[in-house]
């Protein structure tokens, strides 16, 4: 294995720095008219996979995404970034707002499969849903080994040498390759798509396959009952001594 294959997942989000709005019938939020951009997590995970091609340890990165068409942007966006190619799952926008990970998971798992992968790395969690599963359950149908939150990646012969961010410290793991990875925060700082390669990156191939090619059933599972803000944090309170305070706290019943 001294040149791998690297497949990175890659998920359209709304962009972190826009303030989200529920929509008005709550069956989601407001998608329409919002700016969208790459996960942060996923362009930590391009990011590492691009170096490691860089260091000659990898000879090829794959991009996926699974969305609508707009997705191809966010591709485009890991090609210019040194991606070699990128592969569309191109889901109906119907379907796509009750996409679960685990469909996600199981697409990742079958193109890893089809494209004879050594290393799947996704960004440790989504910052639109939050829910930190896709890479443990693509590890989990593949039956590889993962090494999740990865701060620090190091090939040694066949295996990698992982650190990852546990609560209270660092971990330090060894795991065989094929194996899924995680990426987190810390593991490196994705660099800008410069203009040449934002150009180079239009020409770079892009497949597109659909749910049923994957033999991947997108049915939903879920129902989204409602979605609701958050309650408004009331403003707080300046008392003048303990016994004012303890007063408070016992009008309103808290104590």
């Amino acid at each position: 294995m001294s040149a791998l294959r690297v497949l990175v997942g890659c998920k359209r989000v709304i962009d972190y720095a826009v303030k989200i709005r529920v929509k008005p019938d709550k069956t989601g939020v407001v998608t329409d008219g919002v700016k969208h951009s790459m996960n942060p997590f996923d362009e930590i995970a391009i990011e590492e996979a691009v170096r490691l091609k860089e260091k000659k340890i990898a000879s090829e990165v794959i991009a996926v995404s699974c969305g609508p068409k707009q997705c191809q942007e966010t591709l485009r966006t890991a090609l210019a970034m040194g991606a070699d190619r990128a592969i569309h799952v191109n889901i109906d926008p119907k379907d796509y707002e009750t996409l679960q990970p685990i469909h996600v998971s199981k697409f990742l798992a079958k193109i890893a499969q089809d494209e004879k992968a050594d290393i799947v790395i996704v960004g440790k969690q989504a910052i639109d849903d939050d829910c930190n599963q896709t890479g443990q359950m693509t590890a989990a149908l593949l039956d590889w080994p993962q090494a999740t939150f990865a701060s620090k990646v190091e090939k040694n012969n066949g295996d990698l040498t992982v650190v990852r961010e546990i609560d209270g410290g660092l971990e330090t793991i060894k795991v065989k390759l094929p194996a899924v990875l995680t990426a987190d925060l810390r593991l490196n700082e994705p660099r800008y798509a410069t203009l040449p390669n934002i150009m180079k990156a239009k020409k770079k191939p892009m497949a597109s396959k659909t749910p049923a090619d994957l033999g991947v059933d997108v049915a939903s599972r879920l129902e989204i009952v409602s979605v609701e803000d958050p309650p408004v944090r009331e403003a707080g309170q300046k008392v003048e001594s303990v016994e004012d305070l303890v007063t408070k706290l016992k009008d309103a019943g808290l104590v």
